[in-house]
């Protein structure tokens, strides 16, 4: 019998006044556990998975002038449960005027055998700005990897951004989605500094990509972990050097 889990966390952070940030809320749910150290809010697993079955959400809301940096302790395996159950994450934020939120978590390993979804949504108020990094490792070393859909949408003044979907199904092994790779990552960068747009850049394995609003999105491929850290940080360096 699938043991899943229901759990909900939230952080809040609102400027101090002073130039600065303070947390409003900082409330842990079981697995999901929040630590504020070093300048961010670290997501650290207080339990193992996501298994199959399980169903998390976190929501994040960052108040006007205020930062808030969100990262993770460790990267995230994703395990399937007996009975093949999806398993699912939810990250919602909502980021009002002349804030920023910068999430950077550790890297998604898509275990053998998992079914997991994760949909992030962000709303950007009309001065906000947003760093929003993800990384998919397709399984651990020497196996295949399990299923797993990442679903972003980010809205900026009420209007769309991006809406963008990832789907590592049964046809991740196909050339024609992911040719050999072995993880997978993006880099959206959004805000006022992006109304003017960034210049496109293509290789073999990175993309940079204007947004039609003020917002750029970063791809890229590499065959293992280390080399994809490697392609995100420097297209990061030729935007914001």
């Amino acid at each position: 019998m699938s043991r899943a889990l229901r759990a909900s966390a939230l952080v809040a952070a609102e400027a101090d006044g002073a130039g600065g940030t303070r947390l409003r809320t900082l409330r842990s749910d079981g697995p999901l556990a929040l630590r504020q150290a070093a300048g961010a809010v670290y997501l650290v697993a207080a339990a193992a998975g996501p298994l199959g079955g399980d169903e998390l959400s976190l929501r994040c809301t960052v108040g006007a002038g205020s930062v808030l940096r969100l990262r993770s302790a460790a990267a995230t395996l994703l395990l399937p449960d007996a009975g093949g159950a999806r398993s699912r994450c939810e990250l919602h934020a909502a980021v009002e005027a002349g804030a920023t939120l910068d999430c950077a978590l550790e890297p998604l390993i898509a275990g053998s055998g998992c079914r997991h979804r994760q949909a992030s949504t962000v709303s950007l108020a009309d001065g906000a700005s947003l760093r929003w990094r993800e990384e998919l490792v397709l399984g651990r070393h020497g196996e295949p990897p399990g299923e797993c859909t990442l679903r972003l949408d980010v809205e900026y003044g009420g209007a769309a951004l991006l809406r963008h979907e990832l789907d590592i199904g049964r046809w991740h092994a196909s050339p024609a989605v992911l040719g050999d790779a072995r993880a997978v990552g993006s880099l959206l960068l959004a805000g006022p500094r992006w109304t003017a747009g960034a210049q496109s850049y293509a290789a073999a394995a990175l993309a940079i990509m204007p947004l039609a609003g003020p917002g750029v999105l970063v791809q890229a491929l590499a065959p293992d972990a280390a080399k994809l850290r490697r392609l995100l940080d420097h297209a990061e360096a030729l935007l914001l050097p």
